[in-house]
C-alpha cells in the first residue's frame, strides 16, 4: 500500500511539473505571438504607404507613345 502511494505521489509530482512547464511555454508563446502580430501590423502599414507612393509614383510618369 505504501510502494503503490509513493508511486502515485511520484506520477502526480512528475504531471505537476509537467503542467506547469507547458503552463509556461504557453505563456511564452502568447507573448512571442503578440510580438508577431505587432510585427506584422507595422510591416503591412509600411507595405501600404510604400504602395501608396510608388502609385503616387507611377501616376507622375509620363504615358509612352508607342
Amino acid at each position: 500500500m505504501d510502494a503503490e502511494l509513493a508511486g502515485l505521489e511520484q506520477k502526480l509530482a512528475l504531471l505537476l511539473a509537467d503542467y506547469h512547464r507547458a503552463r509556461a511555454e504557453n505563456e511564452s508563446l502568447k507573448r512571442e505571438l503578440a510580438r508577431a502580430q505587432e510585427r506584422y501590423k507595422v510591416l503591412a502599414a509600411r507595405m501600404s504607404a510604400a504602395t501608396t507612393r510608388l502609385d503616387a509614383l507611377l501616376q507622375q510618369l509620363p504615358e509612352s507613345t508607342n
